[in-house]
Order: C-alpha cells, then sequence, then structure tokens
C-alpha cells in the first residue's frame, strides 16, 4: 500500500532547530570587491570569452560579470540542452540572460544517446561534461571566441568532479575557481550586481538524482524532474532534491524547512505531489539536503 516514510538520521528536532538558528559569516564586502576587480582584469586580459550556462548562480554571475566587463559583443553565454537539464532552469537562464542583456545560443547535447554515460558510471559527469564542451568550444571557436569559460568555483574543487577533466581536455578555463571565489563569495558578488539568482538553490543536472548504476533515461529523469516541481508549487524553496530509487522516491529538503514538512498533515501533502510523479512510495530523509548524498552512499566521497 502507498505510504510515506521518514527516513532517520543524526538530527532529531532539536538538532534541526539549532542548525535553523545557526548564523555562517559572510565574505566581507570588501574581500568581494577584490575578488571581482580581479575578475574583471582576468577577463579584459583574455576577453572577448564564451561562458558555458547553465543559468545556475556560478554562471549566471560569471556571464553577468562578462557583459559588464567587456560589453555587449564581449560574450556570449551558450547553453547546452538535453532531457537532463531541468526546464525551469532554461527559462531562468533565459530571464537572467534577457534582463542583463547578455548573449545566448542554445545547443542541443545528446549524451544520453552515448551508452557509457546512460549506464550511469561514477564518472558520468565526464561524458556528459565530454559531449557538452564537444559542442560549444567550436562553437564559440567559429564565431572568434578564443577563450570559454565555465563557473567552476573553489569549493567545487574538494568535490568529486569528473567532468573538470573533460572541461581541461578541451582548454576550458574556470576563472571563478582559479582567483578564489567560493559560492559564498560567488552569493555575495551576485547580489551586489542585484542578480536574482543570488540565492537560488543549486541545481545540478537531474541524472545527479540517479543512484550509480541506475540507468539514465530519459523517462526516469522526467519523472525526478515533475516531483521536484510538485514539490516546488507547494512552497520549498531551498535546497530541494528527490533522488530516483526505482519505485521509491527519497525527499531531501534543506534543514531550513525541513521542521515544517514533519507535521503529519504537510506530510501527506508531500507524499501526494511526489506520488502523483508516478512514485509508489516515498521517504523523507531526516538528516536533509545533503549536497552529493549519492556519491557519499556510493563510496565515491567520504
Amino acid at each position: 500500500m502507498p505510504r510515506i516514510r521518514v527516513l532517520p538520521g543524526e538530527r532529531i528536532r532539536d538538532s534541526l532547530r539549532d542548525i535553523m538558528n545557526s548564523d555562517t559569516a559572510g565574505p566581507t564586502d570588501t574581500d568581494v570587491r577584490a575578488l571581482q576587480e580581479r575578475l574583471a582584469a582576468w577577463l579584459e586580459a583574455r576577453g572577448p570569452v564564451a561562458v558555458g550556462f547553465s543559468g545556475g548562480v556560478d554562471s549566471a554571475y560569471l556571464a553577468v560579470q562578462a557583459r559588464l566587463t567587456l560589453g555587449v559583443d564581449g560574450v556570449l553565454a551558450i547553453i547546452g540542452r538535453s532531457a537532463s537539464y531541468p526546464a525551469a532552469q532554461w527559462a531562468s537562464a533565459r530571464d537572467v540572460a534577457r534582463e542583463f542583456d547578455v548573449h545566448v545560443l542554445e545547443l542541443d547535447t545528446e549524451e544520453l544517446d552515448d551508452p557509457r554515460y546512460a549506464a550511469n558510471p561514477s564518472n558520468r559527469c565526464y561524458f556528459c561534461k565530454s559531449e557538452l564542451w564537444s559542442k560549444l568550444v567550436p562553437a564559440a571557436r567559429a564565431r572568434g571566441l578564443a577563450t570559454v569559460i565555465d563557473g567552476t568555483n573553489a569549493d567545487d574543487l574538494s568535490d568529486w568532479r569528473p567532468g573538470a577533466q573533460a572541461a581541461r581536455e578541451q582548454g576550458v578555463a574556470s576563472p571563478l575557481a582559479e582567483l578564489g571565489f567560493t559560492k559564498l563569495h560567488v552569493r555575495a558578488a551576485s547580489r551586489s550586481l542585484g542578480l536574482p539568482t543570488w540565492q537560488q538553490p543549486s541545481s545540478p543536472c537531474l541524472s545527479s538524482r540517479l543512484p550509480y548504476g541506475t540507468e539514465v533515461t530519459r523517462e526516469r529523469l522526467r519523472q525526478v524532474e515533475h516531483a521536484e516541481a510538485a514539490l516546488r508549487s507547494l512552497g520549498i524553496t531551498g535546497d530541494l532534491r528527490v533522488r530516483h530509487h526505482d519505485d521509491l522516491a527519497r525527499v531531501e529538503i534543506g534543514s531550513g524547512e525541513l521542521l515544517q514538512w514533519l507535521e503529519p498533515h504537510r506530510l501527506e501533502v508531500l507524499r501526494d505531489a511526489v506520488m502523483a510523479a508516478g512514485y509508489d512510495r516515498v521517504a523523507l530523509d531526516l538528516r536533509g539536503f545533503r549536497s552529493g548524498s549519492l556519491n557519499v552512499l556510493h563510496g565515491v566521497i567520504a
């Protein structure tokens, strides 16, 4: 019989309240301005540039900063669209580009047609990014843009990122990481420029919701996307993942919103929303949102 479970974890309600009430100090305005100046100098020395543009926090900031530094003809934001790219993020990317007058080029990528990618090994991202950059880099060069950059930040360097190798192989530069921008720096800089993405949750490709070894199919990606969209429509605005485990959806919500969804009535509403996407069972993970939790589950990272 369809049902919802609440997964136990290290944090109980009191711990969750402590986390919700904690306040992590962000970077100073002086630090952020210094990094922005260094990035502007980096871009001026290498422009014009093409930016791999997903519309996420990092690439949105990088594209807009390049536009402000190099002018409207000095930057081209290139979107690689596929079944693993959420429609909501595509819409957000287009909105940001339109608001800040950034030229956009959209290309289709076909990573799902690569059996190495579809098999979903732990280095899946390598095959994805190989496909992406094999399309984006030639498109940039054909338009006279010798410098191609991505939004990798300094925090990403400590995570499992096999796609970074594919970027290096294609000569893609990562100025945010090179100059020492952490995620908090990027958010602060984005806020200073008035970008609506400054507080947007991170949103990697939909394939990251499938455990390694589970075949990546368009149907599974659509199921995850529909489930997450349904939860967003309920008002969940922070970090959110629907992890796909066959007929079970394991829901991870940021600690700041988790408590309210532990109320029995809200649990039922959450369950019904996720089950409408085609899942038979729903589990709310009490450990909350954890970036890369499937990497931990499969022993890829500690």
